[in-house]
């Protein structure tokens, strides 16, 4: 089964809350700024997969009937994902996403972090405009998480000294935090048992940290474009998963280089692919993967306690689609 039709399946239980959304999504959008209406139409013509609603209405049908609370939450986690990715470019100086420039390579870092302070603000303003409290105090939380995340991982990129354990945390607070958040809303949507919420934000949890280490494996994968590894995490100085189990394994020499590649050579496009081989063979992709497929699996379990649906069915697909997809 290709990718494209994995989606398709994955989709195919909410086609009609997905198509009713879209409209919902886009009137949440509108301002009477034409500068602002002109950059979010822009947003929405380049929006991805929109896996953050399919997850809320995906939990949402597992647990109950999806009704107008699970559109507010699917269009609160939209926008506050939204918002991040806006922010994230900035941070990252990134010019372009998925193929497009980013917002501010177009209309320049000022306008990009207004523009993602409007999309979080959107988000919260939706949650109190439709009383939905609790609603906001998880968003809430998933938003302070993922803030901690990256502030963490920006503190320990320049100390290098990342175990897993610290990485784990780094990426639940980063990644997982708000798919877990998906998840929780989604029964909380539909007035599930608090059991079931905290089973589902469990359910998120797991799928986002696999989701992340898939991520972190790009790094050190070959990519068919250019025939190599791209090294980004590298070149940024980021400590993941796949040289973390390395170096707390290799000899203290092994280390000694590897870290002093990481400090001085992360700009040196042949120390960051010698880098990279020297993981590989040490295994720490193969390590890593095996993270990934436990943290799978945990997901799966939990999906196992629901009855066979056509629902179980679509979010079993979309946990195989987390760890299969190729980018």
């Amino acid at each position: 089964m290709t990718k494209a039709s994995t989606l398709k399946t994955i989709k195919a239980p909410i086609e009609k809350e997905l198509k009713e959304f879209n409209p919902y999504f886009r009137n949440a959008m509108r301002t009477k700024v034409r500068l602002l209406d002109v950059i979010n139409q822009y947003i929405i013509k380049r929006k991805g997969k929109e896996i953050r609603p399919i997850l809320v209405f995906l939990t949402a049908k597992l647990c109950g009937e999806v009704n107008a609370s699970t559109y507010t939450a699917a269009t609160l986690t939209q926008l506050l994902h939204t918002a991040t990715l806006v922010h994230d470019d900035v941070v990252d100086e990134a010019y372009e996403r998925r193929g497009f420039f980013s917002i501010n390579a177009l209309w320049k870092s000022k306008v990009a972090v207004l523009v993602g302070d409007f999309l979080l603000s959107k988000g919260l303003l939706i949650a109190l405009d439709n009383d939905e409290f609790k609603q906001l105090k998880v968003v809430s939380e998933s938003v302070k998480e993922m803030s901690e995340g990256e502030l963490l991982q920006i503190e320990k990129s320049k100390k290098l000294d990342i175990t897993e354990e610290v990485y784990f945390d780094i990426i639940y607070k980063k990644t997982a935090s708000l798919i877990a958040a998906c998840t929780q809303l989604g029964a909380l949507s539909v007035n599930a048992d608090a059991e079931t919420q905290e089973k589902m934000k469990q359910f998120g949890a797991y799928l986002g940290i696999a989701f992340q280490i898939k991520d972190d494996l790009f790094d050190y994968d070959k990519q068919a474009a250019i025939g190599k590894p791209t090294g980004n995490d590298i070149k940024e100085k980021k400590l993941t998963l796949p040289l973390i189990s390395v170096l707390r394994n290799c000899t203290p020499k092994e280390k000694r280089w590897a870290i002093r590649s990481l400090r001085k050579h992360n700009k040196n496009k042949d120390k960051v692919q010698e880098l990279i081989a020297f993981v590989k063979e040490k295994g720490g992709i193969d390590y890593t993967r095996e993270k990934m497929l436990e943290y799978k699996a945990k997901a799966e379990a939990i999906l196992m306690t629901f009855p066979d649906s056509e629902i179980k069915n679509a979010m079993l697909a979309l946990v195989h689609y987390t760890i299969d997809r190729e980018k």
